[in-house]
């Protein structure tokens, strides 16, 4: 009795392991849910500033909570190696975001999609910066529907994906 396993492709394997092993810079999207305690958000900060003093670029969106952290630590770093795609443009950003979002020099704003509701908005979004790195952290919990869309899709393109789940 033979059986198939699902087994990834060597091609894929090859690529994967490249990523990893690459010893130069490489553009790093990093996302995740809203709602994070502040001791998660502060190790979110700490991961993002290493990864910008080590020369990696950083993409990220501008919601509160996982990305708010990672652009504190991004900006501590490097404010140059930042870039944060916004779902919408940034007088709809939450009122708490937009100082900490006029202060990131590469900020991306996407009023095309204002007529759209958030999380149709943030798919979008999170789409671009998914395809715009080499890898994505995602930090999220397991009913978090967009975030989770946004990891598979990311693996079908092949990208280096790190899953970290809060609950």
């Amino acid at each position: 009795m033979s059986q198939s396993l699902d087994l990834p492709k060597i091609d894929e394997l090859a690529q994967e392991l490249a990523t990893i092993q690459q010893t130069g810079s490489k553009r790093i999207a990093l996302l995740g849910s809203r709602h994070v305690p502040i001791t998660h958000q502060h190790l979110i900060e700490m991961m993002s500033y290493a990864l910008v003093l080590s020369g990696n670029r950083l993409l990220t969106s501008g919601a509160t909570g996982t990305n708010a952290a990672a652009i504190r630590g991004a900006m501590r770093a490097d404010p140059n190696l930042l870039t944060v795609i916004l779902p919408q443009s940034l007088d709809r950003q939450p009122l708490e975001s937009r100082k900490q979002l006029e202060e990131v020099m590469h900020l991306v704003e996407k009023p095309e999609n204002n007529g759209l509701s958030l999380a149709e908005a943030s798919a979008i979004c999170n789409a671009e910066i998914v395809s715009r790195c080499q890898q994505l952290i995602c930090f999220a919990f397991h009913d978090s529907v967009t975030l989770l869309k946004t990891c598979q899709e990311a693996e079908e393109q092949r990208k280096v994906v790190t899953l970290f789940y809060f609950d």
